[in-house]
């Protein structure tokens, strides 16, 4: 599937943390799964409240943390909903700064990697090699920039209603691709159009739109062609292709400013329809960010080809 980078530096905490004037208490095991089913069932209740904002909370977070994995992204923003820059204890402590007395820490859930003897049979020899292997995840605990004090961060480069060079990176990506891009008239007053192999936009608009049309289209590419998930309705084609346009232009700094509400479609009473939703959401806006991040990267290839087939 797509990138999944679970690994993080710093994050090597013991399964609780004790901190003077805290008595953080270790919860009861559960695995992954169980952690995004709990999540969700968090999300639909406030769904069901009438907090459409949780959910767009949810798809900040992913803009904010999409090194992380999907389950470890719905446990931040539920637990930690302005969270902005996580780390680890040891990580914050190696920038200079420290965790504020009494703050608790966002739990997540770390991957446990082992290793299994693979023998080799060679015409002159044997030999033996460890094969890491995924045994299991652990409870680890990170704290958001706000949690703690100390050196001052550099600032993190900001783009500012300028895609700047995202667009042609985007652009680049899609013609490695083989999707043809056109700019059209026709198509007005629609702002972009997805045919299957082929995006078309409107000529004219502010960069910044041009940037958030474009990854919409591009979403449709990757999701919803080659039949994939032909039981959804085009309300729900079209909010998916829209959050993952929120995440990743809120990711490169861009404004947006799409009403929580117009996510609700995602929902729709549906528990398991909203889950596969967000999942695919986080994983296809994984894929776009890191083509944003490595221009012409191979293994963003090799990621888009996974995510369209599993689908």
């Amino acid at each position: 599937m797509v990138r999944n980078k679970n690994a993080r530096p710093g994050s090597q905490e013991p399964k609780t943390i004790e901190m003077k004037g805290q008595n953080q208490q270790q919860p009861q095991r559960q695995t992954a799964k169980e952690v995004i089913a709990a999540n969700v069932q968090h999300l639909i209740q406030q769904l069901e409240q009438g907090h459409s904002e949780t959910l767009t909370a949810y798809l900040t977070a992913m803009s904010r943390f999409h090194n992380y994995s999907f389950g470890d992204i719905l446990e931040i923003a539920r637990q930690r909903p302005e969270a902005s820059r996580v780390a680890g204890l040891y990580a914050w402590n190696q920038l200079g700064r420290r965790v504020k007395k009494g703050e608790r820490g966002i739990r997540i859930l770390a991957p446990i990697i082992g290793s299994r003897r693979k023998q080799q049979k060679d015409a002159e020899e044997r030999a033996s090699r460890s094969v890491p292997r995924l045994v299991g995840f652990r409870v680890v605990y990170v704290f958001d920039v706000s949690q703690t004090e100390g050196k001052e961060l550099p600032e993190h480069a900001k783009v500012s209603g300028d895609a700047g060079a995202n667009r042609d990176r985007l652009i680049e990506f899609i013609n490695t691709q083989g999707i043809e891009l056109e700019f059209d008239e026709s198509i007005a007053p629609a702002m972009g159009v997805s045919y299957g192999g082929r995006i078309a936009l409107l000529p004219g608009q502010a960069k910044a739109e041009e940037f958030s049309t474009l990854v919409h289209e591009l979403a449709h590419e990757m999701l919803h062609k080659a039949e994939r998930r032909a039981a959804g309705t085009k309300v729900v084609r079209e909010t998916e292709a829209e959050a993952i346009a929120f995440v990743v232009s809120k990711a490169v700094g861009l404004e947006v400013g799409t009403a929580s509400a117009d996510y609700i479609h995602l929902y729709n009473g549906n528990a398991s329809l909203l889950a596969e939703s967000l999942e695919v959401i986080q994983q296809a806006s994984s894929v776009i960010l890191s083509v944003l991040e490595l221009p012409g990267s191979e293994a963003a290839s090799e990621e888009l080809e996974e995510l369209t087939v599993a689908g």
